[in-house]
């Protein structure tokens, strides 16, 4: 049995819409016919879900936002608690899910679970919403039997993830608007006011000085060619995008990014408290760690950084502890080095390295706002040189004609 989206008409000439559980397209059909409706279209909310994925569409209609991902796992955890079988529990999850696309998915993973599969096993018909971590510690949840437990600390880390990066989109907003209005005032001096002081210039046939001539000649650029600059922009940033396609060159890339003086420290920050994070999580779900060291490198973004965990991965498998193979590594922070190599000693590998992403999530911030706080006063005297310099090119020869009239 499979969850079946479709489309019909009724009597009546209008458009309906829904999801029903079928072994065959044409049963659905069948079944439609006998409430007096017009089949129109019927399809597997499962390569429904994969057309909208690989469409067009999925740029501007994303499946499921992070709110929405907890939420539902949240709600799934709390009815499964309640002792609620499983299909029972998707069931009332998808009747509560609002939105249209959600609910079949919903339904198109309880159509699995009633045909006998795993949770995680139809969690995986959709990997683009539920992603390798989520279904590992989905499948850890079913074998230890704490399938709630775990469910709510996927939750919770979707929901810390979600906060994480609106702090951070915040944070962005007033710089990113400063910046703008700033380019904006830049190029409304140099397209707009500056032609119209220099057709004075023209006129009085004065020889200008040469601040001004080096205004006139980018003024008179950008007015002719802002379009060929457009283009050369657009082209150049997409054929960096393809070139960094190259798996070769995209991780000397990353290697690069991590030793950059700024770039380098964020990236580095936020990379490894990914990891410890996920790590943490995942040996809490009983999930094996060299696993769960798999796993966790696939959620990292930093390319060079999940060929070295994936080496650390094989180091621990060759006996070595989680402390040496990280360490040798040389990317992980002393920090969490330490913090691994106490929990290693302790037992309490899980609560260190939770403590461990912790400390990163709180330097990452730190960091983060330290250079905002530096930004904002960079841009505002870069923003006044620029301006200073346009005055003076405009200034220089008024007064250079005042003093002559004098």
């Amino acid at each position: 049995m499979a969850a079946f989206a479709y489309k019909a008409l009724t009597a009546g000439g209008k458009n309906v819409s829904g999801v029903v559980e079928a072994d065959t397209p044409r049963q659905v059909r069948q079944q439609l016919r006998e409430q007096s409706l017009i089949p129109l279209d019927v399809e597997t909310v499962v390569e429904k879900e994969k057309k909208k994925s690989s469409g067009f569409s999925s740029f501007f209609q994303p499946s499921m936002s992070a709110n929405d991902l907890a939420l539902i796992t949240r709600q799934l955890a709390t009815l499964i608690e309640a002792a609620l079988p499983i299909e029972e529990a998707l069931l009332a999850v998808a009747d509560q899910c609002e939105k249209v696309r959600q609910k079949n998915m919903m339904m198109a993973v309880r159509s699995k679970v009633v045909e006998g599969h795993t949770l995680a096993h139809a969690l995986g018909d959709f990997p683009s919403i539920f992603d390798e971590l989520y279904r590992a510690m989905v499948a850890a949840g079913e074998k230890s039997g704490h399938l709630d437990t775990v469910l709510s600390r996927l939750a919770d880390y979707t929901e810390k993830r979600h906060e994480t990066g609106s702090q951070i989109t915040l944070a962005m907003v007033y710089p990113m608007i400063m910046m703008t209005v700033a380019l904006a005032v830049i190029v409304l001096l140099l397209t707009y006011v500056v032609p119209q002081i220099v057709d004075q210039f023209d006129t009085m046939g004065q020889d200008l000085p040469l601040i001004t001539k080096i205004l006139i000649a980018v003024s008179d650029w950008l007015r002719a060619y802002w379009w060929i600059a457009g283009l050369v922009l657009a082209v150049a940033l997409f054929a960096l995008r393809k070139f960094l396609r190259i798996p070769k060159i995209k991780l000397a890339w990353h290697k690069r990014l991590l030793h950059m003086p700024f770039i380098g420290k964020l990236s580095r920050g936020t990379n490894t408290a990914r990891f410890a994070q996920t790590l943490s999580i995942l040996t809490a779900s009983a999930v094996p760690l060299l696993e769960a060291m798999r796993i966790s490198a696939d959620v990292l973004s930093n390319v060079f950084l999940r060929k070295a965990v994936n080496q650390a991965a094989d180091k621990v498998k060759e006996g070595s502890s989680l402390r040496a193979a990280l360490m040798q590594t040389k990317v992980f922070p002393p920090m969490m080095l330490h913090m691994i190599g106490s929990g290693e000693k302790s037992g309490e590998l899980q609560e260190m390295l939770k403590r461990a992403a912790d400390n990163q999530d709180r330097q990452f911030e730190a960091t983060v706002n330290v250079s905002l706080k530096i930004f904002e006063p960079v841009l505002i005297i870069s923003m006044a040189i620029i301006v200073l310099f346009i005055v003076l090119a405009i200034l220089l020869p008024i007064l250079a004609l005042n003093n002559l009239v004098g």
